[in-house]
């Protein structure tokens, strides 16, 4: 099961088809879904969570709480809605380009995806662009 919730006035387009999306993702990663809990929210409310639960200090677009045993995934994500459009006109892309490429990321990274060097970050990112493509199939 997949859910998404809000914690501000954001709200998903089309839930089904990203829940059909992820869903194929972990099937290629060769891993099942029990509970997937997608919470989007502002800058205050994850900067909020990064300090409580990670001891952070700095504003981020997504937190992740992954409880996976077993290739069965497991867990809370947190989306800064905020830091997805900050980061789209950045990288100038869409907002919506951007708020799956940060969608996928959590997934990934419950998959065992790092991002902490260099080189985790470089295959983290190719990673996000293969699941981008199999949005657009």
């Amino acid at each position: 099961m997949i859910e998404f919730s809000s914690q501000n006035d954001f709200v998903l387009d089309d839930e089904e088809r990203v829940e059909k999306w992820l869903k194929g993702i972990a099937l290629k990663e060769s891993y099942g879904i029990d509970s997937l809990s997608y919470v989007f929210c502002s800058d205050d409310f994850l900067l909020d969570i990064n300090k409580r639960f990670l001891d952070h200090d700095t504003l981020t677009d997504i937190v992740t709480f992954d409880y996976t045993e077993n290739k069965i995934l497991n867990g809370e994500i947190y989306i800064s809605t905020d830091r997805v459009a900050d980061n789209a006109e950045q990288f100038k892309v869409s907002f919506n380009t951007e708020l799956l490429r940060v969608i996928s990321h959590g997934l990934l990274h419950m998959c065992g995806y790092g991002d902490k060097t260099e080189e985790e970050k470089k295959k983290m990112r190719a990673m996000e662009d293969e699941c981008l493509i199999l949005w657009n199939v």
